[in-house]
Parts: C-alpha cells; structure tokens; sequence
C-alpha cells in the first residue's frame, strides 16, 4: 500500500496574530510554526494502515524552505520520505493543483479536515474532483480489507459509513487517531530520510486577498437569575435576535 499525506504548517494556536502592510498580510515575525493537527492525525492513520500492509508513507508540502523543520518531524514519526514543492501556499486550489501533479500511483490519499489557519476545509475534494477519483471528507475512521477502503464520516446529525476500492482522498477528523510522537530513533532516523524539493506548476492565482481583520473582542457577560425567565426571553428575542 502506498500512501500520500498532505500536509501544511500553521501558526501554533497560541500565537498572536497581526496583520501588516494595511492589513493585506500575515505578520510572521515571532511566529512559532507547527505541523497543522489535522494532518498530524492524517499522517498517524497513515503509517498505521501502511505497517499493517506493507506499504510506505509519503508527505508531501506546498510551502518555502522554512517549512522543512516540520517536514522532518513528519519524517520521525515514521513516514518513509517526504515532498516539498517550492512555492507558497496562496490558497486551496493552488496547493491541491500543485499536489495532483504528483499524487498518482498511490492507494490511499489523506489530508486534513481543514488547516486551523484558514479553515477551508476545500483541498480533499479539490484532489478527488482534480484525480478523477472518489474523496470522503471529515472522516473519523479508516479501514482497510481485500483491497477496499471503509471510512466512517461525520455528517449533520449523524455518521455516515461508506466503503470504496483505491485510489482514494480522505480528509482526518479529530476521531480519527491519537497522533504518534516521535521517539529518539525516529528523530535520528529522519535526519537522513529522502526530503524531495520540486518546482511548482505555473498556475494563475484563483483568489487574491483583500484584506485580513482580527475577530471583535469578545463582551462581558450579562448574568441573569434563574428565576426570572421572561428577562432572559426577552433579551434573546429583542437584543439577541435568536429567537
């Protein structure tokens, strides 16, 4: 079996974000980058499914040379060699058209469910429909028997099981695993492991940013007695419009 993961860096959830030349750019300065935790989980089904059949794991990344730190915790986490494609990740089209060039022969495809940076939630089915091959998203469980893949996927309001032979793209739902860490061997092991660098396909941009903003600060909490419903009813339906 052969496996591809995709995977992207983001900024470590407890950084502060800014924002700099009018608001059109992320501010990367004091930034602490990390593996985005979805593909962490990607990356762990991954290997688990590879070792129980004889295959091997690749990572791949669309991202700069600054990256190849984290591709390398991948590579001590077991994964058997790893991709860069040289160019910034601008938005999902362009990371999954840059990936499908060079995502075939593999059974098994795996992102995550989104980045935590940008929430797109867009590159599973952008390599399914790019391929030409089947793609479940926000999956919470992957097996695999006699050459057909079974997935169990969150839908609204319930799961859903579905089942299909490779190749195939998935996208790991926080279910999904507990993420591996990697041990000294493998932390040794991935200073020598394959790190392939490939130019980026010419492509013209899909989207442009206008401009960012950082969320409102949230507002203080209005408490309310338990026993006085009708005011709680009241601000629900004429200051909160909910209701």
């Amino acid at each position: 079996m052969k496996v591809l993961v995709c995977m992207s860096v983001v900024p470590d959830t407890t950084t502060k974000i800014t924002f700099t030349e009018n608001n059109t750019h992320f501010n990367k300065d004091g930034v602490q980058f990390i593996i985005n935790p979805y593909d962490e989980l990607a990356i762990t089904r991954g290997l688990e499914l590879a070792e129980a059949n004889s295959g091997s794991v690749t990572v791949v990344h669309v991202g700069p040379a600054e990256n190849e730190a984290s591709i390398r915790k991948a590579l001590s986490m077991g994964v058997t060699d790893a991709i860069r494609i040289d160019a910034l990740a601008i938005d999902a089209q362009f990371v999954a058209e840059q990936i499908a060039e060079i995502a075939h022969g593999y059974d098994l495809i795996l992102t995550g469910r989104e980045s935590i940076d940008y929430n797109g939630g867009a590159v599973c089915g952008l390599l399914g429909a790019l391929l030409n091959i089947p793609s479940a998203n926000v999956v919470t469980e992957i097996n695999y028997a006699d050459g057909t893949f079974s997935f169990t996927r969150d839908i609204d309001g319930g799961r859903e099981m579905l089942s299909c032979k490779g190749p195939v793209v998935a996208s790991a739902q926080k279910d999904l695993c507990e993420p591996r860490i990697p041990n000294m061997r493998g932390i040794m092991a991935a200073r020598t492991k394959p790190l392939q660098v490939l130019p980026p396909k010419d492509l013209i941009n899909a989207s442009q940013v206008s401009s960012y903003e950082s969320p409102a600060p949230k507002s203080g909490v209005k408490l309310i007695d338990p026993s006085n419903a009708q005011e709680l009813i009241h601000i629900l339906r004429n200051e909160l419009k909910v209701i």
